[in-house]
């Protein structure tokens, strides 16, 4: 799994495994939380996002449960 830190007032690091097309979000809180089924371009968007959390919020929150 790619994970990498991310400078983000909600996040710490995100990570993506292509393989099994799983999201994981790290979030300030100290959960780590999976997401399922995640296109590679959505984890290449909220990478190179300019607000991760307004990313996520957009294309990643409630769509992508595992």
């Amino acid at each position: 799994m790619e994970t990498v830190q991310v400078s983000s007032s909600a996040m710490v690091a995100i990570g993506y495994d292509s393989e099994t097309r799983i999201l994981e979000i790290t979030f300030k809180q100290g959960e780590t939380y999976p997401f399922c089924n995640v296109p590679e371009n959505i984890f290449i968007g909220l990478k190179s996002a300019q607000s991760h959390g307004g990313y996520y919020n957009d294309h990643i929150r409630d769509k992508y449960q595992c």
